[in-house]
């Protein structure tokens, strides 16, 4: 039975300012084509890239701070969900992303993703 994986896709800084606009066309395609990829062998749940734009939340006892994303430093550019029989599979799954062809410092985070409580049987929604 497959199990669900996270692929959190970081660069460092803007990466991809450095691809012309005909490296960068290219390389949407190629992630195109890779989502298809995982699409038509049932391995994709969802998948998106994320704006470079946001705030990091925290909190310490009451208070309550927000920091802006640093898109100079390294930041999360992406997401995939997917399905995979293995860890050994989702980072044969992960490798195969085009991010690593286009940007030198691309980082693929590959995480299991727990469904359900094993103490409630509490299943997460999807």
């Amino acid at each position: 039975m497959a199990k669900e994986f996270m692929l959190y896709i970081r660069n460092a800084g803007n990466a991809k300012a450095a691809l012309s606009a005909d490296e960068h066309l290219a390389f949407v395609k190629q992630c195109e084509v890779y989502i298809g990829e995982l699409k038509s062998k049932d391995k994709l749940i969802a998948a998106q890239p994320i704006v470079r734009e946001g705030v990091v939340i925290t909190k310490q006892n009451d208070n309550w701070q927000q920091i802006a994303v640093d898109p100079n430093k390294e930041v999360q550019v992406s997401y995939y969900h997917i399905k995979a029989d293995s860890m050994e599979e989702a980072i044969a799954i992960a490798k195969d992303n085009p991010e690593f062809a286009y940007v030198p410092s691309a980082t693929i985070e590959v995480r299991p993703i727990k469904t359900k409580e094993e103490q409630t049987n509490f299943v997460y929604p999807k």
